[in-house]
């Protein structure tokens, strides 16, 4: 909380130019998602260095080629949406709970992306998201979701992965990239503004012709498993 506080005093004068423009992407049909992330991004970059947060990002350049894939994470923390937002360089919105997706100017990013909250209480809701998420897409645009759908709150630990998250890539056949966030817990969960460094691992696709016999509960077990192996090595390797 203090680290958010910092920023908002920080970026006092900034701040409602920000949330003007971001408010702006998301009512606006004139202004493409690629527009509004690209505003988004300036912001976010604004914010986390007045925030004393360093993203180090790491094999970016395994992204796939085309768009149209889906960035599946572990979820440590309130933060790690920004640590995307910052490192990222391809546009992307995200699938987001429905609690969360009320959090003031965190619900005008999601209308600057385009993303899409979904209750995981109401399975019609769940199924309707899926499909229109899937649809997106096919249509070249990429998305991000939490497969723990809860923070771990455990700091470089995982949770296990629902194999329902999966569901959407199933169905519009499109790669996975398995991301590993690091110490993401640290700059919003932590009751400091001591500076941090937080790094995001994207790590090589899992390509459709790869998991199509697999069901959605064993790729959810296949990305956890390689997402955990990434944090281990990195850890090993930093210590």
């Amino acid at each position: 909380m203090k680290r958010i506080v910092m920023m908002v005093i920080r970026m006092f004068f900034q701040v409602p130019y920000y949330v003007a423009r971001i408010w702006w992407c998301g009512v606006s049909k004139k202004i493409s998602y690629e527009k509004g992330f690209q505003i988004t991004q300036r912001a976010t970059k604004k914010a986390n260095r007045v925030g004393r947060v360093t993203i180090q990002a790491i094999g970016a350049e395994n992204l796939p080629e085309k768009n149209g894939f889906m960035l599946y994470p572990n979820h440590q923390g309130l933060f790690d949406v920004l640590v995307f937002l910052e490192s990222c360089p391809r546009p992307f919105a995200f699938v987001i709970k429905k609690e969360a997706s009320k959090v003031i100017l965190l619900k005008q990013v999601i209308a600057a992306l385009g993303s899409i909250s979904i209750d995981r209480k109401d399975l019609k809701q769940s199924m309707e998201v899926i499909n229109l998420v899937s649809e997106e897409i096919k249509k070249g645009r990429n998305f991000l979701i939490f497969p723990e759908g809860t923070r771990s709150k455990q700091g470089n630990t995982l949770l296990p992965f629902k194999g329902g998250s999966f569901k959407v890539a199933t169905k519009s056949k499109c790669p996975i990239v398995p991301c590993a966030l690091i110490d993401s817990f640290k700059p919003f969960d932590e009751n400091t503004i001591q500076p941090v460094t937080v790094t995001v691992l994207y790590l090589t696709p899992i390509y459709y012709e790869e998991y199509q016999t697999m069901k959605t509960n064993e790729i959810a077990d296949l990305v956890r498993e390689r997402i955990t192996l990434a944090i281990q090595e990195f850890t090993e390797v930093k210590d």
